[in-house]
């Protein structure tokens, strides 16, 4: 006992009951944690009975969910007309009993974005996504700002990104989304973009390279270039190249750039083994859709892990990621066979 004491677990009537000092708190996702304001630290889980808990169901009927300017969640009880810390919800707990992961891999092709971020705060981390309007890009850009992130939707469309700024807020109003035009279609476009950001005096912790096209029919872009090529693959690395010094200074900052296993089913280089260069933006009579962008793949991966080795020591990481295989996004909507294929083998697949 005197050693319970000594650590501030007096006995109680209850194993769920808190000892002085100890305070049940909720995160934005409904997460249990708990404050000990005696010696100003929290932990997940309780303090007596060590288990981990979440909140189950809805707000009550006039309940709101608040934020304040650090980032604490609070609760409006507009028909009361009161405002409180504790979650009302924390009446009606239910423990979390996670499968202890493997060691070697804490995450797997199950989970979710919301699971990954669960108990993380980004608040005051900025970050730019391409082509977060739909897709992939969207389901990431809402996981981060519903943890608190402030998060720029770069699109090449300025209206469909708005339409998705407002699904965000449509969740938690008091998101920080905004939208910004970006078409990787064309470099100059790139060029004002990065010149937009910059205006805002802002850092960027994360950088996001998400937007592709697949599937389209031959055309060259603006600048003379296959566009396969251009908005997967040089789009993205001239952004960077723009961005870098704002990563270096925002630092630790990070790159992430969304690839797929289909860059192993090509090759980039001559008989030599040289690079070859005309295989990147490839003529009309020598293009063929899947092969453009399976070699858009094997570039996004190549310059990541360049990058990685270039800015890390600067507190700037790179990876790449697959993100499943024939996700059913709307990166299919080229050409109707691929159409009918993601449709078949979307039960089988991974879910938004």
């Amino acid at each position: 006992m005197a050693a319970l004491s000594y650590a501030g677990l007096e006995d109680t009537d209850s194993e769920e009951e808190l000892p002085p000092g100890w305070e049940e708190r909720t995160t934005k996702d409904g997460w249990v944690y708990y404050a000990n304001h005696l010696e100003e630290k929290t932990q997940w889980e309780h303090p007596k009975s060590g288990k981990r808990k979440r909140v189950a169901g809805d707000l009550p009927y006039g309940w709101e969910q608040e934020a304040d300017e650090n980032g604490q969640v609070y609760f409006v009880d507009h028909i009361n007309k009161r405002t409180t810390y504790l979650d009302p919800r924390l009446a009606f707990t239910v423990e979390d009993n996670p499968v202890k992961p493997n060691p070697r891999q804490k995450y797997d092709g199950n989970s979710t974005a919301m699971e990954i971020l669960q108990g993380r705060d980004l608040s005051g981390k900025v970050a730019v996504i391409t082509g977060a309007n739909s897709g992939i890009g969207f389901e990431t850009a809402k996981s981060l700002a519903l943890h608190g992130a402030c998060v720029i939707l770069a699109c090449r469309s300025l209206s469909r990104g708005n339409e998705a700024v407002q699904r965000i807020l449509g969740e938690w109003h008091k998101a920080k989304v905004e939208a910004m035009t970006l078409d990787l279609a064309s470099l100059q476009s790139v060029q004002h973009f990065a010149e937009a950001f910059k205006s805002k005096n802002l850092p960027l912790h994360i950088l996001i390279c998400n937007a592709a096209v697949f599937g389209v029919p031959w055309c060259l872009t603006e600048d003379g270039l296959e566009s396969t090529f251009q908005v997967n693959h040089l789009g993205h690395f001239y952004l960077v190249q723009l961005l870098e010094e704002v990563l270096r200074q925002s630092s630790p900052a990070r790159v992430v750039v969304v690839s797929s296993e289909s860059h192993r089913f090509t090759e980039i280089k001559d008989d030599s083994g040289k690079l070859d260069f005309s295989l990147l933006s490839p003529p009309k009579k020598e293009y063929w859709a899947m092969l453009a962008y399976n070699r858009s793949k094997l570039c996004n991966i190549l310059f990541s892990n360049e990058l990685n080795r270039r800015l890390s020591p600067h507190g700037v990481t790179s990876n790449s990621v697959h993100p499943g295989n024939m996700i059913y996004s709307s990166i299919h909507r080229n050409w109707w066979v691929y159409t009918l294929l993601f449709t078949l083998a979307r039960p089988f697949t991974k879910s938004m």
